[in-house]
């Protein structure tokens, strides 16, 4: 099975050819960065716009470095939530009108259904290390943060242990990023300037680190950087934003791989996963390893390229829904709400 999967939900218009295995033949990505870089943060319009201008010559890209053309494509899959309603329209619109013309079948995918399964998506000649069901994904991007217990690759299979109540963790880090000059996209940015600073120089609490729940919130550590730049913090001093940099990361990663292991110690699953833009975060991915490692748990962390947002993901999470035989008809829609938002989980708080 080949499926041709389009990604459009956020500032990357991508579009990659899977096989049924997981095996990515092309995943190509155009990024907005420069078009949102003057604005500290994605413009949604401004996406929508850029989407309009390149998601078919992206496409056509993808399908020539496959070799393929997309009749020889045994389905199409496409992101139809959550994200940026304008911009998720465009992805929508051209799938539909490509499986109109081409004769195949459409599946719409959940974004955060991708993350979940992009571990399982193989890249370069050797095979990777896939998870065993049940495993426990931490999710950690620009929009979501979310602990979640997989049993199968299927939404009804998907169970929120805890997410944020506030800022995705993601966010917080381009927020600090911009409090201390440093441009967008910040969360590179603060991931290498910490490697260089002392987080013992610059104290900061570390949010919601009360063991016992999977809940965090991270507007608060946000806000305590917002404090030191605003008591006098030298945002031209190198040195001290590299400390700044090195406490932010080192309290919010120690709180989401100290839960990511208590949730999946609790759940009694020997696999964890890492997903989400955030988990190309070096010390996250170190943590989380070495956490796992310490408890007996086998740790997985996707490649960089199957972290930040692609359509390889897509592709596979889709070509999981076409061998179910499920398919989705002209009515699909664009959301900006996740499916995933209806797993039950007490606690409650979200937004």
């Amino acid at each position: 099975m080949l499926v041709l999967g389009i990604e459009s939900s956020c500032d990357e218009t991508a579009a990659a050819v899977v096989d049924g295995e997981g095996r990515v033949r092309s995943d190509v990505v155009h990024s907005q960065v420069a078009v949102h870089a003057p604005y500290g943060g994605v413009v949604p319009e401004l996406a929508s716009r850029d989407h309009l201008r390149n998601l078919l010559p992206v496409v056509a890209s993808a399908l020539d470095r496959a070799g393929v053309r997309l009749a020889d494509v045994d389905g199409i899959a496409v992101t139809h939530r959550p994200g940026l309603v304008g911009a998720l329209l465009v992805g929508v619109l051209a799938a539909k009108g490509m499986a109109w013309a081409a004769d195949k079948p459409l599946v719409g995918v959940d974004h955060l259904m991708g993350h979940l399964l992009s571990v399982f998506v193989r890249r370069g000649a050797q095979d990777a290390e896939a998870p065993r069901f049940p495993f426990v994904c931490l999710l950690v991007s620009g929009g979501h943060t979310a602990i979640y217990r997989l049993d199968a690759p299927r939404a009804d299979a998907v169970k929120e242990l805890g997410g944020t109540r506030d800022d995705a963790a993601g966010e917080a880090f381009d927020k600090v990023a911009k409090l201390l000059g440093l441009g967008y996209p910040g969360g590179p940015v603060v991931d290498r300037l910490a490697a260089e600073g002392d987080a013992s120089r610059v104290k900061l609490s570390p949010p919601m680190a009360s063991r016992g729940s999977f809940e965090m919130s991270f507007s608060g550590i946000k806000t305590q950087v917002a404090q030191l730049v605003a008591r006098g913090g030298d945002v031209k001093d190198r040195a001290w934003v590299s400390d700044v940099c090195a406490s932010f990361q080192r309290a919010v990663t120690g709180v989401l791989a100290r839960k990511t292991i208590e949730a999946a110690e609790r759940e009694g699953v020997t696999d964890v996963v890492l997903g989400g833009g955030v988990a190309a975060n070096a010390e996250l991915r170190r943590r989380v390893s070495e956490a796992g490692a310490a408890r007996g748990l086998r740790v997985l962390v996707p490649p960089i390229a199957s972290c930040t947002d692609n359509a390889a993901m897509i592709a596979y999470a889709g070509s999981v829904r076409l061998a179910q035989g499920e398919r989705d008809g002209w009515d699909l829609v664009a959301t900006s709400r996740t499916v995933l938002e209806r797993r039950t989980r007490k606690g409650g708080g979200r937004r």
